[in-house]
């Protein structure tokens, strides 16, 4: 029984292997991130992605959304950006008013650009589609999103003239938030040299590999194969109260450094991410290291630090460590 278990998570792997592969065809370099967002569409979560312009993370959202056989849609966010640009409007025709659909309906991956530009009133709506899975055009129609479906915005740590900051119940709803760093040298070297990188048309280099219903498959053999016990549960459990009260947890002095500490829907983000790692690493059991493997990723976005942490140049990654090496595991 365990060898079956084991052949069932090597063969399923092997799925998400080749997305890995067809991607990498046009990007270089980002393993990391490539991994992380791919556990994220595996635990049916959504990526908050953090870095400056030209980093290849239109290209590469676009290439994952062409590997599943999925719709892929891009919507840039601007300050003047309506929900009705979301979520649909109604539209007179032939005499008769019809639903317009938004660029989420029908979509499986959504790439936002630039989230942080667009105004409260129209967050919400992509807020509405990324919890509820369905959107209400103009609270009459009411339509079911695909499945998956995923959210993959982006925002720059740079510029904040013109932008509207995420709410904290906004930020709650992103599995990750991933920080989309500059390639190495020698991958900046590979780009120069690998000549079919200039390509305009570069992306029909990539092939579809899976189908949308694969991956909702494989997300549901993911959780039926992979388990995750009570000493996991506990540890899950401890490293988010950590944030919250860290006093308990022998971490006192955090506790003029954190503002806000992860909720609930933290630990749950945290579970449904460890069991996807675990999987990738063809584990059947969710172990701490898989549980500190993407701990920064899940957190990072859900503690608010205190304004006097910030100016001394703390971040939320930096309290995050220090939790994860003060807090015991089961």
């Amino acid at each position: 029984m365990v060898e079956a278990s084991i052949a069932g998570i090597l063969s399923e792997r092997e799925k998400v292997d080749s997305i890995v592969r067809e991607v990498k065809k046009i990007i270089l370099g980002q393993d990391e991130l490539i991994g992380k967002i791919l556990i994220a569409l595996f635990a049916g979560g959504h990526v908050l992605l953090e870095g400056v312009p030209g980093l290849a993370k239109t290209l590469l959202v676009s290439a994952i959304g062409k590997t599943i056989g999925g719709t892929f849609r891009r919507i840039q966010m601007v300050p003047d950006m309506m929900p009705s640009d979301i979520v649909g409007t109604y539209i007179y025709a032939s005499g008769r008013f019809e639903a317009e659909r938004g660029p989420v309906i029908g979509a499986h991956v959504v790439l936002v650009d630039e989230v942080n530009r667009a105004p409260a009133k129209t967050q919400a709506a992509l807020l509405q589609a990324m919890q509820e899975r369905q959107v209400t055009i103009m609270g009459k129609e009411t339509f079911e999103l695909q499945d998956p479906f995923m959210v993959l915005a982006t925002q720059n740590p740079i510029e904040q003239e013109g932008t509207y900051p995420l709410p904290e119940a906004q930020l709650d709803r992103f599995l990750f938030k991933l920080l989309v760093d500059y390639p190495s040298r020698e991958e900046e070297i590979q780009i120069l040299e690998n000549t079919h990188l200039d390509r305009r048309n570069q992306i029909e280099a990539v092939e579809n590999v899976i189908t949308p219903e694969d991956i909702v498959a494989l997300r549901e053999e993911i959780r039926r194969i992979v388990q995750v016990g009570r000493p996991a549960h506990a540890y899950m459990v401890d490293l988010c109260r950590a944030t919250r009260h860290p006093a308990d947890y022998g971490l006192g002095e955090l506790g003029e450094k954190i503002r806000i500490g992860a909720s609930p829907r933290g630990i749950l983000a945290l579970r449904d991410a460890a069991r996807v790692y675990a999987f990738i690493k063809g584990r059947r059991h969710v172990y701490p290291e898989d549980i500190q493997a993407i701990a920064k990723e899940v957190l990072r976005h859900r503690i608010l630090l205190e304004y006097t942490a910030e100016m001394e140049g703390i971040r939320a990654d930096d309290v995050i460590q220090m939790i994860l090496s003060g807090v015991s595991v089961p």
